[in-house]
C-alpha cells in the first residue's frame, strides 16, 4: 500500500516555493500494526478522532500566549478558554468592517480547532513523536518528488508540476514493486491510496490509466495494480502521516528544517 499525499502548492508562482509530493509504502499485512501506532500517539494528545493536518497543528496560536497560566490548566479549561477568547476576537472583528480579516481569522480558528487544548511545546512534540515511529519502520519506504518551482518553466515541459510529480511518485513505487517481488512474490502488488481532492482525481486517475496502456517514461506499470484509491484523509491516519512526509520534505527544502526530515528520511528508498 503506497498512502500518497502533497506538501506546498503546484500553481506557479502560488505560496510556497517548492512542491512535494510523498508517498509512504507499507506491506500490506502491517497495516494494522502501523495504524494502531498512529492511534495509540494520537490518544495520547487527545486527537484520536481528529486528522492530523501539520501544517495547521504546528503554528503557534496567539490566543494561547495571552491566556494567563495557560500550561497549567487542564485540557477542558484550555479549550474552553481559547473559545471564549475566539468568540471575543471575532465578534470584534466584526466591528471593524473589514470582511477579509474576518474572514481569514474565523477559517484560521475552524482549522485549529481541535488541537487548542495542547500547548505549542506538546503540539510539537506529538508531530515529532509521529516522525520518530515511521522511522522505525524499517519495513516501510518513501518515495517523494520535489520541485523547486522556480527552475520549472512549463513552457519546456509538457506536464504540469503536480503531473511531472504523480509519474515520478508512480514511477519509484512501481520499481520497488518489481524488484521486492523478486524476493517475496507476495509482496509483487501494490495500491496507491490518493488523499481526496476532486481536481486532482480525475487528473491522476486518467494519468493512471495512460500509464497502464503507455507506461511512464521510466517504467512499465505492471506491478501496481488498478487506479488510485482516493480517500478522505480525515477518516486514514497513513494518508495524514504521508502528509507529514511531505510536510517534513518540503520545510527542509526551504528553510533547512531537519528536525523532522531527519527522522522520516530514514525510510526514503
Amino acid at each position: 500500500l503506497c498512502y500518497v499525499d502533497e506538501s506546498g502548492t503546484s500553481d506557479i508562482p502560488g505560496n510556497t516555493s517548492h512542491f512535494v509530493l510523498a508517498g509512504l509504502s507499507i506491506p500490506i499485512n502491517r497495516w494494522k500494526y502501523c495504524d494502531n501506532a498512529i492511534l495509540a500517539i494520537k490518544k495520547k494528545y487527545n486527537l484520536e478522532d481528529t486528522e492530523i493536518h501539520i501544517a495547521w497543528i504546528i503554528r503557534p496560536y496567539l490566543e494561547q500566549s495571552k491566556i494567563s497560566n495557560f500550561e497549567n490548566l487542564d485540557y477542558t479549561q484550555r479549550k474552553s478558554r481559547v473559545q471564549q477568547f475566539r468568540k471575543t476576537e471575532l465578534l470584534r472583528l466584526q466591528k471593524t468592517k473589514n470582511p477579509k480579516h474576518y474572514s481569514q481569522t474565523k477559517k484560521n480558528y475552524k482549522k485549529t480547532e481541535a488541537y487548542i487544548h495542547l500547548t505549542y511545546q506538546q503540539r510539537r512534540d506529538f508531530i515529532k513523536e509521529i516522525a520518530n515511529c515511521v522511522s522505525r519502520w524499517r519495513f516501510a519506504r518513501l518515495f517523494a518528488e520535489c520541485v523547486d518551482k522556480i527552475y520549472f518553466d512549463p513552457s519546456r515541459r509538457d506536464q504540469t508540476i503536480d503531473e511531472q510529480s504523480f509519474e515520478q511518485v508512480v514511477s519509484r513505487f512501481e520499481r520497488y514493486l518489481q524488484i521486492i517481488g523478486r524476493r517475496y512474490p507476495e509482496r509483487r502488488c501494490g495500491l496507491i491510496i490518493h488523499d481526496n481532492n476532486p481536481t486532482v482525481a480525475k487528473k491522476h486517475t486518467d494519468l493512471m490509466k495512460q500509464f497502464y496502456e503507455k507506461g511512464t517514461m521510466w517504467a512499465d506499470v505492471e506491478a501496481i495494480i488498478e487506479t488510485p484509491l482516493f480517500v478522505d484523509s480525515q477518516l486514514t491516519s497513513m494518508v495524514q502521516t504521508a502528509d507529514l512526509c511531505s510536510y517534513a520534505i518540503r520545510r527542509y527544502l526551504e528553510n533547512s528544517e531537519d528536525e523532522l526530515f531527519d527522522l522520516v528520511f530514514q525510510r526514503a528508498d
